[in-house]
């Protein structure tokens, strides 16, 4: 029985609420799949966030800002659904792997479209700024580092080349499911994408 006399343990805290500048950001990548780059003003952004008007001017000044502002966010967003930490360690059979990262990807097409129509929508708009492409291309540094480290513990004879095949075939699935010819279809099961991943691991790996 417990002791009436011990002190009861402390409530866990909340978690954290969104911050203003989170806020505007969020609004402005729903904006982007929603609308498009030429949704996205100033002013929708406050009006999608539920926030006074001038709200989005007084974080971002100009357009210029609130990309930067979008991408950096963007990237956050894009980070925490990857979860780097539910990958398999190292070993002699890539199949855990492919099973682990096809689990990604679907998580993407299923639950977060949202997100990769957004990024298409910058990836876009950065082929024409300059100012874009440098901060849209240094977000994208992170994934590309992440996957070169993680082919590289996996024992990848080139690491280099093979990090840029796994992001381009999972770039292309997503392309394909969202925005390409069979947009609309039926999204690819899980075990489907596993397949393909596996296919592409053990061409790198082996096993």
């Amino acid at each position: 029985m417990p002791d009436p006399n011990t002190p009861a343990p402390a409530a866990a805290p909340p978690p954290a609420a969104a911050s203003r500048q989170e806020v505007i950001a969020d609004a402005a990548i729903a904006l982007l799949a929603e609308r498009g780059m030429r949704g996205l003003t100033h002013r929708a952004v406050d009006e999608a966030a539920g926030l006074p008007q001038g709200s989005t001017s007084n974080r971002a000044r100009t357009r210029a800002a609130l990309l930067e502002l979008t991408v950096q966010r963007l990237a956050e967003r894009e980070g925490g659904v990857l979860g780097v930490g539910e990958l398999p360690p190292p070993a002699a059979d890539p199949g855990p792997l492919a099973d682990a990262l096809a689990g990604l990807l679907h998580r993407f097409l299923t639950r977060h479209r949202t997100l990769v129509v957004a990024r298409y929508e910058v990836a876009l708009e950065a082929t024409r700024r300059p100012e874009l492409r440098a901060i849209y291309d240094r977000a994208g540094t992170t994934f590309a580092d992440a996957a070169h480290a993680l082919l590289a513990a996996w024992g990848s004879a080139d690491p280099e080349r093979h990090a840029q095949e796994l992001i381009a075939w999972t770039d292309g699935m997503m392309f394909l499911h969202t925005a390409g010819r069979v947009t609309g279809s039926r999204t690819p099961t899980r075990a489907r994408l596993r397949a393909g991943y596996e296919d592409l691991l053990r061409g790198m790996l082996g096993g």
